[in-house]
């Protein structure tokens, strides 16, 4: 998985899975580098020419509802954006963790749950009920996407990455 140099394929392979009927306009590459610049962050290839260069989010995507949302959003149903985002801070899981079935008490795992939701990523999109997809942007993890849910956090391993993700909802649309 290369998260610092598009390959050629991978983009071809996106292109295709986003035709340009579903397509938003892309950002360009001043708006790319202004949102790094402003987040403190590069975003991992090939996600970072897809939203320069192909299309900043489109209707239809891996995420079910409402497809891949643009980079500068978050899903409809996120709830109020207090400023807590932080993508330049590292995401801090390597492993799956199940809060839901933690021993520790809420009061204790809570601020670690809004780490994981907040801290690392930028929010692709979401199924639905509480699971949203996440593009890891820093720490041990980037360039993977993971699962956040209301009750824990998995990596998705079926074809690790952005155009992985994105090569498995292409297959099974």
């Amino acid at each position: 998985m290369n998260t610092e140099r598009p390959d050629p394929v991978d983009l071809d392979a996106l292109r295709a899975a986003f035709p340009p009927e579903i397509r938003r306009p892309p950002l360009g590459w001043d708006a790319v580098h202004a949102f790094e610049r402003e987040q403190g962050v590069v975003l991992p290839e090939p996600y970072r020419t897809l939203v320069a260069e192909i299309c900043d989010g489109s209707g239809e995507g891996p995420a079910d509802v409402d497809g891949l949302i643009p980079l500068e959003c978050l899903p409809a149903d996120w709830g109020a954006d207090d400023g807590q985002r932080a993508p330049a801070k590292a995401f801090p899981l390597t492993e799956e963790w199940v809060w839901e079935d933690d021993p520790r008490p809420y009061e204790e795992i809570e601020p670690l749950i809004d780490e994981v939701g907040n801290d690392g990523s930028i929010v692709l999109g979401t199924d639905g009920c509480g699971l949203y997809w996440h593009l890891v942007v820093t720490g041990a993890q980037r360039g993977r996407i993971w699962a956040v849910s209301d009750v824990g956090a998995a990596p998705f391993e079926e074809e690790p990455g952005f155009a992985g993700w994105v090569a498995r909802w292409a297959k099974t649309r």
